[in-house]
């Protein structure tokens, strides 16, 4: 078997999603023949011993996937909420599985639950844009005008600004409206934040879709199992990332963008970068606003000499203008021929 990068090959064992096992790799967890591993290593399970935590790593499971109608009040997260249920109660199947797509509490739908890395790769990770699909219950019916901001991207409170999406007006719900959204972002709260920024409360939100996958007639607290064909159909779908790339997004959300971590030299530079003007001196601007001016005195035979310069018209002399309004203008008297 080839190598394999070290987060695919534990997402593959069932450990978690790419980034879960990343993280498993960050913390120093993850050993490869007795050293511990880094990020970025890779491997080969067939030939090299890999330890989790000191155990060594479980074979690889059948893939496995299955769909869950998630109710309102259910937890996303695998970890315990208190008494709150989660959404690995909703599934009664030994085994690690984790959840794909997750939903608030108060949000209800389609969620996923599987063991297979990379079919969670290629459904979480922003560089896919895999199609997501809503039905959203509004507190009021919006507007043609509050539709049109919707589709065009919001600016929310904190200064994030959502991507343009599909917002469609289905039908009237007492004095709400519901709406039909598809997206490709997965932001915590994204649509309720868009909702109050707009002026339209959200009540309900349903996920009907992910990627090529429809919730169909399951009912809420309600599972199945996908066919290969079904994974296969998700699987399949074209992405922007290259294979096995472990690339982080850039500030401004650009897939492929890693931070290169400097050197100590470079850090120092950067903390001390050096100084051009004198030791308190304050920097000005220049009158075009460009940074880094600063006047400089005249001397006093510099300013004895503009004192010096002749006026263009002698004191009281009436300047005039000419016909374009140019100031300083004075028209020459014509000379009159004598015959």
């Amino acid at each position: 078997m080839t190598r394999e990068r070290l987060q695919k090959i534990l997402a593959a064992a069932g450990l978690g999603s790419r980034r879960g096992c990343e993280t498993l790799i960050e913390e120093g967890r993850v050993e490869v023949n007795g050293v511990r591993a880094l990020l970025g290593s890779s491997a080969d399970p067939e030939v090299d011993r890999i330890r989790v935590d000191g155990s060594p790593l479980p074979a690889r499971p059948q893939a496995r996937t299955f769909a869950i109608h998630k109710p309102r009040g259910i937890v996303s997260s695998l970890a315990a909420q208190g008494e709150r249920a989660t959404v690995r109660d909703l599934l009664p199947i030994a085994g690690r599985f984790y959840p794909i797509g997750r939903l608030d509490m108060d949000s209800e739908g389609l969620i996923l639950l599987t063991n297979d890395g990379d079919l969670a790769q290629r459904i979480s990770h922003p560089s896919f844009e895999v199609e997501k699909e809503y039905l959203v219950l509004l507190a009021r019916r919006p507007t043609d005008e509050q539709l049109a901001i919707w589709r065009r991207g919001v600016v929310l409170e904190d200064g994030f600004k959502t991507a343009p999406m599909a917002v469609k007006f289905e039908s009237t719900f007492g004095r709400g409206a519901w709406v039909r959204v598809i997206m490709h972002e997965g932001r915590k709260h994204e649509l309720r934040d868009i909702g109050r920024t707009i002026g339209l409360p959200v009540v309900r939100i349903i996920r009907k879709r992910i990627g090529g996958f429809i919730l169909g007639d399951l009912k809420p607290g309600t599972y199945r199992e996908l066919t290969p064909k079904e994974a296969e159909s998700i699987q399949a779908i074209p992405g922007k990332q290259k294979k096995d790339s472990p690339k982080e997004n850039a500030p401004g959300g650009k897939p492929g963008f890693r931070y290169r971590k400097l050197a100590p030299q470079e850090t120092e530079s950067r903390q001390a970068p050096p100084f051009k003007g004198k030791r308190g001196a304050s920097k000005k601007t220049t009158p075009g606003g460009k940074p880094g001016f600063r006047r400089r005195g005249l001397t006093p035979q510099e300013t004895e000499s503009r004192r010096a310069i002749p006026e263009k018209y002698p004191k009281g002399a009436p300047k005039k203008t000419a016909p374009g309004g140019k100031p300083e203008f004075r028209s020459p008297k014509r000379k009159i021929r004598k015959g």
